[in-house]
């Protein structure tokens, strides 16, 4: 009974965030123009720039933003108890997420679609571009990396979920061509979702695995180099030929799998296992604050979000008022992700007792994505009395496509970064689309197999530093609109708030981090760490700079 009021409690605040909050910010404070023409109509090329239906649009935005993200982090942060958690994902997704997300769509597309590192330069100054993107390709390189190593991970303990995650990518690439054809849209969303569902049932009984060692690899080490190999292709064809289809039908997927998780909820009244706050640590758990603003980062805010609404997103908006439905109903959709998740390993569909469940979470870290998929799968058996297996298989396949197309998106973002450092320091070859690619996913191998040794296994060791990294990439994304609507005579206040929390809580996080990494002597992750807080302290000394010039300015 206690998960149904914490959902209750949840869908209830973004409801007010949807219909009250966000109609505000897109008002009175972005107004939004119907009249504006978006840079995917002035630009519009058939490849980046392409005007699209707001409903296809939203389904490649929220499935490249949502990924794996609001799975794991939730599942991690739970470790503190779930009341932290569903408070930090219902105020961060209304107050936070929603108007990050829905203000870089907005920003960019004001700004002839450009990245926010790019936008920077226009709305704070030269400098700032760089040191901006080079956080920002940062962000992307520990993003593809982890997602390619949870994905290969759930290849290998779910193989069930191997056969529709790759048949998901062949049904994308049909619905494609024919929504490029104006075939009835309604039609070919029943249609893929249905092929979709049935190559799930095919994958429960079909399970298909890597030989424990391949080319001197082990499986895990191999499906990471198939998955970026995949990524490089994909990221390099036109956004309609597959990444906004296979986006499209993924967010439907996600729309049934949320209705079976919550369906479950109401179905079952499942009991809480895990404490409201807990109280029987280990003695090494890091601190509640600031830890748990960065291990829950994708679900209630995310600075990746910024990069994918202005690096792809705003390519491809029709309307100027679509972004408020592109940007902040796809956040309240990752919150309600989160959300589900918080649910699912907190009830007693995991544990049946809150003795069990202390078991699971013996530790900071100890839960992640696979807590994730056997608490949910328990759940929508005991709710809908599907076979767990397939249960499983459903669920092991969201992660697997979210944290896919999160990989599509990033590595096609890396490349857009690359050529505009081409552009910006005349690198003839950095401008080469393949180029830029392979350069892009050389990079991402690299990490995945450099902090998580020879199988790539221990790639998720990345995570702690994403999340700081990521929610200071956040603070600096609203830091940008902070700057951009004092310069236009609007009410910065809405944006300046959640500024000041989010960097404050993930620099504090970020410099805990790297004192724990040069205790253990992780090189490579001091120095990325030392990179991100150096240019993001930069980053906002220049916003300081040019406010108080143009105050001053102003003023006389």
């Amino acid at each position: 009974m206690q998960s149904l009021m914490i959902v209750l409690l949840g869908i209830a605040g973004m409801t007010f965030g949807w219909f009250v909050y966000s109609k505000f910010i897109a008002t009175k404070i972005y107004q939004l123009d119907p009249d504006f023409v978006t840079p995917a109509n002035e630009f519009n090329d058939g490849v980046d720039f392409v005007p699209t239906n707001k409903y296809v649009l939203w389904g490649h935005h929220f499935t490249s933003v949502a990924g794996a993200a609001p799975i794991v982090g939730p599942a991690i942060a739970v470790y503190w108890g779930w009341v932290p958690a569903v408070l930090w994902v219902t105020i961060g997704t209304v107050f936070f997420a929603g108007v990050h997300d829905f203000g870089a769509l907005w920003a960019s597309s004001r700004h002839k679609g450009k990245s926010i590192g790019a936008l920077s330069e226009d709305v704070i100054g030269k400098r700032t571009r760089a040191l901006f993107m080079v956080v920002i390709f940062l962000v992307l390189l520990m993003v593809n990396a982890v997602f390619g190593v949870v994905i290969a991970g759930a290849f290998v303990n779910t193989p069930n979920a191997v056969f529709p995650a790759w048949s998901a990518i062949a049904v994308a690439l049909v619905i494609g061509q024919l929504i490029h054809r104006n075939v009835n849209l309604t039609l070919l969303s029943v249609v893929g979702v249905t092929a979709l569902y049935f190559s799930i049932y095919v994958g429960s009984v079909m399970p298909i695995e890597l030989p424990a060692n391949m080319f001197g690899l082990t499986a895990n080490a191999n499906w990471i180099i198939i998955l970026f190999i995949y990524a490089a292709i994909a990221s390099m064809l036109p956004v309609w030929v597959l990444l906004q289809p296979r986006d499209f039908i993924n967010g439907l997927q996600l729309f049934v799998g949320l209705f079976l998780l919550y369906g479950a909820v109401v179905l079952s009244l499942p009991d809480i296992s895990a404490p409201a706050f807990n109280n029987n640590m280990a003695e090494d758990a890091p601190s509640l604050v600031p830890l748990l603003f960065v291990t829950i980062a994708c679900g209630a805010v995310s600075g990746f979000h910024g990069i994918v609404a202005s690096g792809t997103s705003s390519k491809q908006l029709n309307k100027e008022t679509d972004a408020r439905f592109v940007g902040y109903f796809a956040a309240l959709g990752e919150g309600s992700l989160a959300l589900i998740t918080i649910v699912a390993v907190s009830g007693a569909a995991l544990a049946a007792t809150p003795e069990i469940w202390h078991q699971i979470y013996d530790k900071y870290g100890s839960a992640g994505a696979g807590t994730f998929i056997q608490g949910g799968a328990q759940m929508i058996t005991n709710g809908w009395g599907l076979p767990v297996g397939i249960s499983t298989t459903l669920l092991a396949t969201m992660v697997a496509l979210f944290a896919g197309t999160t990989m599509d998106s990033g590595v096609r973002l890396q490349r857009y970064i690359i050529q505009e450092w081409g552009d910006i320091y005349n690198i003839a070859l950095f401008k080469k689309g393949v180029f830029a690619t392979l350069l892009a996913v050389t990079c991402c191998l690299l990490l995945a197999f450099g902090a998580g040794g020879a199988s790539g296994a221990g790639g998720l060791s990345i995570w702690p530093l994403f999340g700081s990294t990521n929610q200071i990439l956040a603070g600096m994304t609203l830091l940008v609109l902070s700057v951009m609507l004092i310069k236009m005579g609007r009410p910065a206040r809405y944006t300046i708030i959640p500024m000041v929390f989010v960097l404050i809580t993930s620099c504090w996080a970020a410099i805990l981090k790297l004192m724990e990494f040069w205790v253990a002597g992780n090189w490579l992750l001091v120095t990325i760490d030392i990179i991100v807080l150096v240019t993001s302290f930069m980053v906002i000394l220049e916003a300081v700079s040019v406010i108080a010039k143009f105050r001053k300015t102003n003023a006389k």
